[in-house]
């Protein structure tokens, strides 16, 4: 691997990268050794058509379900499936069915999870896990009550980066994290706000931190930390658009300063507004090393410490860091089973998120993302937003573990 200092990597960062290889993050990512099948209604026929159930060795999909005919027939064709149910509600009636995958409105999201788990069905759900504190507490019980799996669908828990993250901090080269930022911004959101009849969609007015886990997952994915703390701003221009929506929320835009349980500082933002390029993107800093995700064309890469110095503009000594690029490995081509192994949305996550929560019901364990860690990446934001709309006022961040 190259190594150059910071003046160089600034100045040649467009001509050059190095391969790192790194192993899997995930142990479970290799065939199971069990030939049991795991039933699955998938319910919800937009973003429920991303994953790769059907070409999973230990699964059939044995319904889909969407309100919209047009919706169901896609989730027909796309899983091979050739049953179908108007509703939710009458999926769960089907005695075949073992578990659902839910990618309904976030709104629902608790609703129809306890629905899932009262007919005896194991769960997939969408993110967020839930919409206030109160839901929260909702789900956890429910979970607890039925005994049965929940886990929640983070993509960013299984993206690349994120990957590779984890593997550099389990190996200890970052040192100590002592702080770390994620950024999710998706500007022009509002034309999700209305469908083709300007009914308002579940999205109108959503304010950005009750959508967090593309964020916080970040960091909780990587080093198990618990935010504890947060205070946040939020940003609103007065538009019209935001009128009357049901969140009475103001704000496009929110920025969270948290705190972890290992007193360490996280910062988070979620922006719909703005000069921004979309994005999904973490950045962890270690006293020995420094990973960032790759941003407007500046590539993946670390800064790692040396004992190399330079002089700053004013003459003082300051240090010279090495810096490398990282070229991704392709994780979603390693030891995954059957025909599940696609490029996907979502730095190449939906194949993993298929294959753990099939391997975590045929192995019968815990999924990665289980509704504990689905609580901790979603409950910051709940927080953060009631902290914005509190001029910023520093509050205390429940923890469900």
């Amino acid at each position: 691997m190259e190594k150059i200092n910071r003046r160089q990597f600034i100045s040649r960062f467009g001509l050059a990268t190095t391969a790192m290889c790194v192993s899997p993050r995930f142990a479970f990512a290799n065939p199971l050794a069990s030939d049991k099948k795991i039933r699955l209604g998938v319910v919800g026929g937009n973003f429920g058509l991303g994953f790769f159930f059907h070409e999973h060795p230990n699964c059939i999909v044995e319904a889909v379900s969407d309100l919209d005919t047009q919706r169901r027939n896609k989730l027909m064709e796309v899983y091979q499936c050739k049953k179908s149910y108007e509703s939710l509600e009458k999926l769960l009636r089907d005695p075949k069915v073992e578990a659902v995958a839910l990618f309904t409105p976030a709104p629902d999201h608790v609703r129809h999870t306890i629905q899932c788990l009262k007919a005896g069905k194991h769960v997939l759900c969408a993110v967020p896990a839930a919409m206030n504190e109160e839901e929260c507490h909702q789900l956890l019980e429910a979970v607890k009550r039925s005994g049965l799996t929940y886990m929640m669908a983070e993509t960013t828990t299984y993206r690349e980066e994120t990957m590779m993250a984890q593997e550099y901090y389990r190996a200890g080269k970052f040192g100590n994290i002592f702080s770390s930022a994620a950024q999710y911004y998706h500007p022009g959101l509002e034309t999700l706000y209305f469908d083709d009849n300007k009914k308002p969609t579940w999205r109108h007015g959503l304010p950005p931190m009750l959508y967090p886990t593309h964020v916080t997952s970040f960091l909780i994915a990587v080093t198990g930390e618990r935010l504890t703390s947060v205070a946040c701003n939020g940003w609103g221009d007065g538009s019209l658009l935001l009128n009357n929506n049901p969140y009475g929320n103001p704000f496009w835009n929110e920025t969270a300063l948290f705190r972890t349980d290992k007193g360490n500082s996280f910062m988070g933002e979620v922006c719909w507004r703005g000069a921004l390029v979309g994005v999904e993107r973490g950045q962890w800093h270690g006293d020995k090393m420094s990973y960032y995700s790759e941003y407007k064309g500046l590539g993946s890469h670390q800064v790692v410490s040396s004992e190399m110095q330079g002089k700053d503009e004013g003459g003082f000594v300051v240090d010279e860091p090495e810096m490398h690029f990282v070229e991704m490995k392709p994780f979603w081509k390693t030891g995954l089973p059957g025909k599940i192994s696609h490029i996907s949305g979502h730095g190449n996550s939906h194949c993993f998120i298929t294959h753990e929560f099939i391997s975590s019901l045929v192995e019968n364990r815990k999924p990665g993302v289980d509704v504990h860690e689905a609580l901790a990446y979603t409950i910051p934001g709940i927080i953060a937003h009631q902290s914005a709309m509190h001029d910023g006022e520093l509050l205390k961040i429940p923890v469900f573990d």
